[in-house]
């Protein structure tokens, strides 16, 4: 196993440090950041991973399905603990799971057929708008509060759930004729 492989498996180990950090201590202010700062290690770890990949001419096929499946994973932990915690609406969470769940089962029956599809540049801005907005939702909309009343972390998430949605239909259109699904249509 490669060096960019083996960073995408951390992330997928700093999971449930983040997730027994964040509902240990989620009242607790100084709990919250810790966990905030475990899931932006755990996120920034995307980038490092493809990094190494590229530099080092390290891309796998097992590189391209475990990425991205790192990051979905990653995402639908905060999204589903914040939901939990009363931090976000179930309904933003389920549209942004279900996107992930989609597109997860798109690459699984490419992989059936033997085809590796990866993440375009519209999943990259998705990522990094999670990532960005899940973190605000988290801190409960700090270090805004101290300057301003508006509710960034909302407006964060509602921009992310565009983007989100947008990017799924992308994906989906710039795909669909790679699949062969004429035994499905």
């Amino acid at each position: 196993m490669n060096l960019a492989n083996k960073v995408t498996i951390a992330r997928i180990l700093l999971i449930p440090i983040f997730i027994v950090i964040f509902t240990k201590y989620p009242d607790w202010p100084e709990g919250i950041y810790y966990a905030a700062i475990v899931f932006l290690l755990a996120s920034a770890t995307d980038k490092l991973d493809g990094y190494i990949a590229r530099k080092y001419n390290q891309v796998t096929n097992l590189g391209k399905l475990l990425d991205p499946l790192a990051d979905k994973l990653l995402i639908s932990a905060a999204l589903v603990l914040l939901v939990s915690q009363h931090r976000l609406y179930a309904w933003v969470a389920l549209i942004i799971v279900a996107r992930e769940v989609i597109i997860t089962g798109i690459r699984l029956v490419a992989v059936s057929q033997k085809i590796v599809l990866q993440a375009d540049r519209y999943g990259k801005i998705k990522m990094v708008s999670q990532v960005i907005a899940i973190t605000a939702v988290m801190l409960n909309n700090h270090p805004f509060t101290f300057f301003t009343n508006i509710p960034f972390d909302q407006i964060l998430i509602y921009i992310t759930l565009i983007i989100t949605v947008y990017s799924g239909f992308n994906y989906i259109k710039n795909n669909y004729r790679s699949l062969k699904l004429e035994r499905w249509g």
